[in-house]
């Protein structure tokens, strides 16, 4: 038996990483797989550089994403989650409110990225959409991956980072500039659609010069938080947080209640309207989600 960290997850075939560095194409035994690319695991080395994963190590933390049926397991043991945003194409904020829940929920530190600064059509507006989040403190790093990716370097040191965010933000670029030897595959923003092309089909882990790890993951637009609790998410908005218990009600739901001191915080502009309205969308996503789903 080998100790071992899955660098790359492709369908139910891993790569891992082996303790002297050798890397094996591994199975997990049966038919189920739940393994996430930065997986601690156990594997039985079988020759000819394939293995089989006899047991996943105990997580630091786990960052995925849900809805009423199915999971989908983003990357394991990171301390960080390195939200990639752009001038052009357009991004959602609900998105950045979604990835920022799950990555609280696990304690996982946040940074967010505006890159293709050198786009300045659009950096104006970019900067608007990103002011609530500076606002609660997630600090926000501007930047254009094509010549400015060093900057991130100081921010991703001591770190296990996951790049998350829609398509066509750059991410593969970042990778590219971050790792020269990674020759990510980058393609042309399809202006059409005001959207990005997939470049990545699977999460990868790459080690860093400068210390830390980098894992890179397919481009997303949709994260669903079904495994959150309806009862817990209140925490993972950090601004929301510190009115847990002062409601009139034990058992507010923060909707149409009276004596509601998150809606009352909400009405007095202490709250700005977008995270309200997420929050909103949020609670009875999952509690939706959670009567559709018989497993939950």
């Amino acid at each position: 038996m080998m100790r071992g960290r899955v660098r790359a997850a492709f369908g139910r075939q891993y790569e891992i990483a082996g303790p002297d560095g050798r890397s094996f194409l591994c199975y997990p035994r049966g038919k189920r797989s739940s393994l996430a690319c930065g997986d601690h695991v156990e594997f039985e080395p079988k020759g000819d550089g394939q293995g089989v994963i006899q047991r996943i190590v105990e997580r630091s933390s786990l960052l995925y994403r849900s809805d009423a049926w199915k999971e989908k397991l983003i990357a394991a043991n990171v301390t960080q989650v390195v939200l990639v945003t752009a001038t052009e194409p357009g991004f959602s904020d609900e998105l950045i409110s979604r990835c920022i829940c799950a990555a609280e929920d696990q304690s996982i530190r946040i940074l967010v990225v505006l890159n293709k600064v050198d786009l300045s059509e659009r950096l104006a507006a970019a900067r608007q959409t990103l002011e609530p989040f500076a606002a609660l403190g997630y600090p926000i790093v501007a930047l254009s991956a094509l010549d400015g990716a060093a900057g991130l370097e100081p921010h991703l040191a001591d770190h296990c980072s996951v790049l998350v965010g829609q398509s066509g933000m750059g991410k593969s670029t970042l990778v590219n500039a971050l790792v020269p030897e990674a020759a990510a595959a980058t393609r042309e923003i399809s202006s059409s659609l005001d959207s990005g092309k997939h470049t990545t089909t699977y999460a990868r882990l790459y080690p860093l010069a400068g210390g830390g790890e980098l894992i890179d993951s397919p481009g997303l637009q949709v994260f669903g938080l079904a495994h959150i609790a309806p009862e817990r998410l209140l925490a993972c908005f950090r601004e929301l947080a510190p009115l847990a218990g002062l409601c009139r009600f034990r058992d507010c739901r923060h909707d149409l209640e009276p004596g509601c001191a998150l809606r009352e915080a909400a009405d007095a502009g202490r709250i700005h309207p977008r995270r309200w309205t997420h929050f909103n969308l949020f609670r009875d996503e999952i509690e939706a989600q959670r009567r559709d789903g018989r497993g939950w």
